[in-house]
């Protein structure tokens, strides 16, 4: 087991990430951070934080999704906000890691009920294993890894903030 990001570095590219997303998006008026599961959620809540203090003119809408990674075909994504909310504004979906990107392509299942100005994807942490046609726009830190290899984020515990390869 070896910690790989500490939490001030985690701090650091959440930081640096929400730079990019406000210059990659200065003309949108709102961004809505559209957060998968918990750890998804977690990071949305970070990346909102350094984009209000980026950013203060920003509007940024916090949407949490909920689909299992392990099934994604037994329920429908949940979201919290009204689909209504994502119509002509830029969504960026946030995870903890993107592996093989089969949870970033089922995520993606709500909003082709609604016509998003721009869907963009951010990560904390990028493994090489795609195995779905996704592509991510922001990233904290790319990894070439094994596929025994297993990433552990921990983002919900200010100052114990880490990213683990087990």
């Amino acid at each position: 087991m070896a910690k790989i990001l500490t939490d001030r570095q985690i701090g650091q590219k959440t930081r640096r990430l929400a730079i990019q997303i406000a210059e990659q998006n200065w003309e949108a008026q709102e961004i809505v951070l559209a957060g998968i599961n918990n750890n998804g959620y977690h990071f949305a809540q970070l990346l909102r934080s350094e984009l209000q203090a980026y950013l203060p003119s920003l509007n940024c809408i916090l949407a949490r999704l909920e689909l299992n990674p392990a099934n994604p075909l037994v329920s429908e994504v949940q979201c919290d906000l009204p689909l209504e909310s994502f119509h002509g504004k830029a969504v960026i979906l946030v995870d903890d890691v993107a592996n093989t990107g089969r949870t970033l392509f089922f995520a993606f299942k709500p909003l082709l009920k609604v016509l998003p100005s721009k869907v963009q994807i951010a990560v904390m942490v990028d493994r090489k294993h795609k195995t779905f046609p996704v592509h991510v726009d922001y990233v904290g830190l790319s990894l070439a890894t094994t596929f025994n290899e297993h990433i552990h984020v921990v983002l919900d515990t200010p100052g114990e903030r880490c990213v683990i390869l087990d």
